[in-house]
């Protein structure tokens, strides 16, 4: 008699079944005692049964690449579409040197390998280079590197690797080293009657424009993150000669971890033009045009999973805003994020542009230098009378001022309370939900992160603040828009906009940005969604503002967009020339649209702790029980708020 079921996979239900078999057959009476061998018996082939279907399933599921779990297996799937995985990328900084030198020789070269050590969190770190640089010598002084063209130096040891091609069998040249950073390799091939290390052949990405003489290597990732080279076979790339000698060097690398040193001390080798090791007359002080920085680790499964079909699907080229997304990732390692936006999107459209904006894996700026880096290689893949343009990341910040309740009787130590609460917000504050492009921050997940927390946790009353800062120019007339994406919420009093201080040419006091709704005759909002932006300033009676300027801009509650007049503002509060502006959402889920990148800002979110005196016994009537609200008017030239 067959199974009823072949879904059933789980122990108990295996031996469930097996005993439903043998109940239809008469011969066998204690196989439901579980006392009997017989129950032994069925517990053992449940058991097999069980084992045997779990790998099975294991098998199935590591056959595909969404399910794949094992990071080789899906190395080895998103090979088999032609994606390489990002690997560890070393943290690089811009250094400059003066050596000075009685050698007679009219150039100096800096040997390839460790040029420099640097410090960060009491730990030393290594900085190598790939290549050899070579200098002229001028009045006994060799320049390496200046403030305008510095040195590029990688956080990480230089290794080097031989072999000697053997074309009677399959040879493979694997690469012994985890942690490399791919982007220093350089290979070199030296044929039968070539000298020194030979001709150095071309990294390639796929085999677009490669001809049988074409001079080039593939790399690919294979167990444990390490690295094979692949050559060619005489149809696409040169196919290697027999006793060929192939050198590789690369780094390898601590990848994010090196991020930090600004402190470097020289400890490279110089060599004259023969060769000879030269020693410097005078101490090497080493100059820091940038510390280390862009320094990332070896890309994640989820990234290989996400990314691997959005670039087989492109074929390398740079058409629709995923295309960009995956390419970018792939010719910039440090991108977090990419936000794409067609110039025909914009307001007025800019047809021809498409405009990219980068979150870096550290900092919230990409560098003039990788911007033109980024754009360079970016023309090998987009199309022609397609222009791309990088613009500065614009930050969409959330802030929560949140008032959370507990049962005090549950309470032995407060502050430890509000310390797990802040962990927990700092687990959602990182996750990948949240902090990019296109990202949402979800107002009830927050709230039940927060009572999930602890059972003393009795409720807690969230409000969801939306920030962007303001960069200001200093000390001239300038104009500013700045668009928050979501809807603003239009509080008929006003006070639903307001910023950091700062001041204006031609007033001493400090000053502030508030909204004030646009009404009719009756004192009702006239239903146009569109309000004025007024400064105000602080006076001596509490809660009092009064107004210096009553239009100062224009705000759109229903677009959340704020356009400033022009002002000639001379300093700012916060730091770097920063005003702050924050507003309260319409709507408490908060989305990163278009080019707008959303990060919870716990750092400037307000956590209160307050005894829930009515579920602690203290007052069961409720009649202490602390709410907050607050009322505004405008009158007479000035805001008040109580």
């Amino acid at each position: 008699m067959p199974f009823t079921k072949f879904t059933d996979l789980d122990f108990d239900q295996i031996k469930t079944s097996i005993k439903d078999y043998l109940r239809s057959n008469s011969k066998f009476t204690d196989f439901d005692f579980d006392g009997s061998n017989f129950s032994v018996l069925i517990d053992t082939l449940a058991y097999n049964t069980y084992i045997t279907s779990f790998n099975a399933n294991m098998v199935v599921n590591e056959s595909f690449l969404d399910s794949a779990t094992i990071r080789e297996n899906v190395v080895s799937l998103a090979r088999t579409i032609g994606y390489v995985p990002r690997s560890r990328s070393s943290a690089k900084a811009l250094i400059a040197f003066d050596v000075a030198t009685e050698t007679s020789s009219p150039t100096l070269t800096l040997n390839r390998g460790i040029v420099c050590s640097g410090s960060y969190n009491e730990t030393s770190y290594i900085f190598s280079i790939p290549n050899n640089i070579t200098t002229v010598v001028n009045n006994g002084v060799a320049t390496f590197g200046t403030a305008n063209d510095p040195i590029h130096v990688y956080q990480g040891t230089l290794i080097k690797k031989q072999f000697t091609v053997d074309t009677s069998v399959n040879q493979r040249f694997i690469l012994d080293n985890s942690f490399i950073d791919t982007s220093t390799i350089v290979v070199k091939v030296k044929g039968v009657n070539d000298t020194g290390e030979g001709v150095e052949y071309a990294r390639i990405d796929n085999i677009l424009n490669i001809t049988g003489d074409s001079k080039s290597y593939l790399i690919q990732e294979i167990k444990d993150e390490k690295y094979e080279i692949l050559f060619g076979d005489g149809f696409f790339g040169k196919k290697l000669e027999n006793n060929s000698v192939i050198t590789v060097t690369y780094i390898i690398t601590n990848g994010k971890d090196g991020n930090g040193p600004s402190n470097f001390i020289f400890s490279g080798v110089l060599s004259s033009a023969s060769g000879a090791t030269v020693i410097p007359t005078d101490s090497v002080i080493v100059s820091t045009i940038s510390s280390a920085s862009n320094g990332g680790d070896i890309e994640p499964i989820e990234s290989i999973k996400y990314f691997a079909p959005r670039v087989y699907s492109s074929q390398y080229r740079a058409v629709t805003g995923r295309d960009y997304e995956s390419i970018i990732q792939q010719i910039y390692p440090n991108t977090e994020s990419v936000s794409v936006v067609g110039g025909e999107d914009l307001i007025p459209p800019q047809y021809g542009k498409v405009f990219i904006s980068i979150k870096p894996k550290n900092g919230s700026l990409v560098s003039d230098f990788d911007k033109k880096n980024i754009l360079s290689k970016l023309k090998n893949y987009s199309l022609s009378g397609i222009s791309q343009e990088i613009v500065d990341l614009k930050v969409l910040y959330v802030e929560i001022d949140s008032s959370i309740y507990y049962n005090s009787s549950q309470v032995s130590n407060v502050d430890s309370l509000r310390t797990n609460v802040i962990n927990s917000l700092d687990l959602y504050a990182n996750s990948v939900n949240v902090n990019k492009f296109g990202g949402r921050f979800k107002y009830s997940k927050l709230l039940q992160i927060i009572d999930n927390v602890d059972n003393s946790i009795t409720s807690n009353i969230t409000k969801v603040i939306i920030r962007r800062d303001l960069n200001a120019a200093l000390n001239r007339f300038a104009q500013y828009e700045l668009c928050f994406g979501n809807k603003f919420h239009i509080n008929p009093d006003g006070f639903n906009i307001k910023s950091t201080g700062f001041t204006l040419s031609g007033l001493p006091d400090t000053v502030y940005f508030t909204d004030i709704p646009n009404k009719d005759a009756s004192g009702n909002l006239d239903g146009s969604g569109m309000g004025v932006l007024s400064i105000v300033k602080e006076s001596k009676q509490l809660g009092t503002y009064p107004v210096v300027i009553k239009s100062a801009g224009t705000i759109d509650y229903n677009s959340g967009e704020i356009i400033l007049n022009t002002l000639n503002i001379t300093s700012t509060i916060v730091p770097n020339d920063i005003i702050e502006i924050q507003a309260y959402p319409e709507s408490n889920d908060v989305v990163g649209l278009k080019d707008l990148y959303l990060s919870f800002a716990l750092n400037k979110s307000t956590i209160n702790m307050i005894r829930d005196v009515i579920s602690s016994g203290d007052d069961i009537s409720g009649s202490t029980f602390i709410r907050d609200y607050y009322t505004s008017s405008y009158s007479n030239g000035e805001l008040k708020r109580k």
